[in-house]
């Protein structure tokens, strides 16, 4: 069994995704200590035990710790994981619900489906537009397209919104199960902004709000000459919410950019915070956004040959993930100022060795 340190480096709930991801796929048992420990509210939360449950019902696991603010937890994958049709609703994992991001879920489950024989369909409900986890449009524009790169495929709807704190959210992912080699990516230089496009969207609230973030927006932007197409958007939800959410698109890779509403945060403060978040990146010359980065480093460690990618700041959560991988030796990873070389040790890994 092998044993991962909750704790370590950003010591949050990726690394418990990672690890829940490649014991899928490599078929290895594992026991993760300090689960989340660099949190405020450390273990398990509403949305990580809902991961755990998802990724052991695709490999029948013998799981045991799976309870809420548990740090402790085992999981024995039972077989190879195994396509089909998967619901998961992270407001099941708590009384009185959760707004827990339904694409941190995804995350988890994603990798091992898309090495099954088979395809699979996922719904997941729960928070689609929450703090601290990517939007479902970054990983609808950004993070899926990136995976295609690599060989896998997959899409992804959303069938209701879903904000802090209500949530009740959904998505629905299919999977295109496979069974070779993904392809390992370089991307080091990268070319000339294409275009810049996104929406401004307002859940439950007037209309003024998204076409000021909007407006405020598209006003940055002319100012740095960036053409961009913004959509302003009012929607239904189970509860109020706004945010704007971007991307960038430059050759061969795209690199997103969100922010949230809040009570008392005026509409042109959320405009300016993601706008700002993108004039930043594409001054710094980097091919990844720094979020995209970490979220590219398990498919790449399952990718045969080595791969290399330019990011706009190597944070904690990259410099985690890539430890993670490291553990189960899948790949060896190194950082040179801001590039990062992530070299596979096995080209064929993980779904054989559960066979």
């Amino acid at each position: 069994m092998l044993t991962i340190d909750g704790s370590h480096g950003e010591g949050g709930g990726q690394i418990l995704r990672t690890s829940l991801a490649l014991a899928a796929v490599t078929g290895r048992a594992i026991r993760i200590e300090k689960i989340r420990a660099g949190r405020k509210n450390p273990g398990l939360a509403a949305q990580h035990l809902t991961g755990v449950r998802a990724v052991a019902a695709l490999c029948d696991a013998h799981v045991s710790g799976d309870d809420l603010g548990s740090q402790t937890l085992e999981f024995v994958p039972g077989g190879s994981p195994q396509a089909g049709e998967y619901i998961f609703d992270v407001a099941e994992a708590r009384e009185g619900g959760s707004a827990g991001a339904a694409t941190l879920v995804l995350q988890a489950v994603l990798p091992p489906l898309a090495l099954t024989q088979g395809d699979s369909t996922v719904v997941i409900r729960g928070g689609t537009h929450v703090a601290w986890s990517p939007p479902v449009d970054y990983a609808c524009d950004v993070w899926l397209p990136a995976l295609t790169q690599m060989g896998l495929a997959a899409r992804l709807e959303m069938t209701r919104w879903g904000w802090y704190p209500a949530g009740q959210g959904e998505i629905q992912a299919t999977i295109k199960g496979q069974a070779s080699e993904l392809s390992p990516l370089t991307l080091v230089e990268r070319g000339a902004l294409r275009r810049v496009w996104g929406r401004a969207v307002a859940a439950n609230l007037p209309s003024h709000i998204p076409q000021r973030m909007a407006t405020r927006a598209h006003s940055l932007l002319d100012g740095a000459g960036v053409d961009a197409r913004i959509e302003p958007l009012r929607v239904r939800a189970a509860c109020a919410g706004a945010g704007i959410f971007l991307v960038a698109e430059y050759k061969g890779v795209r690199a997103g950019f969100s922010a949230l509403g809040a009570k008392g945060k005026p509409s042109e403060a959320v405009a300016e915070e993601a706008v700002a978040a993108l004039l930043a990146h594409r001054e710094s010359g980097a091919v990844l956004d720094q979020h995209l980065a970490d979220q590219v480093v398990l498919p790449l460690a399952l990718a045969g040959g080595t791969s290399s990618f330019t990011v706009e700041r190597v944070s904690r959560h990259l410099t985690t993930n890539m430890w993670v991988v490291e553990q189960f030796g899948l790949a060896r990873a190194s950082v040179e100022g801001r590039q990062v070389k992530l070299c596979s040790l096995v080209s064929n890994p993980g779904w054989e060795a559960t066979d």
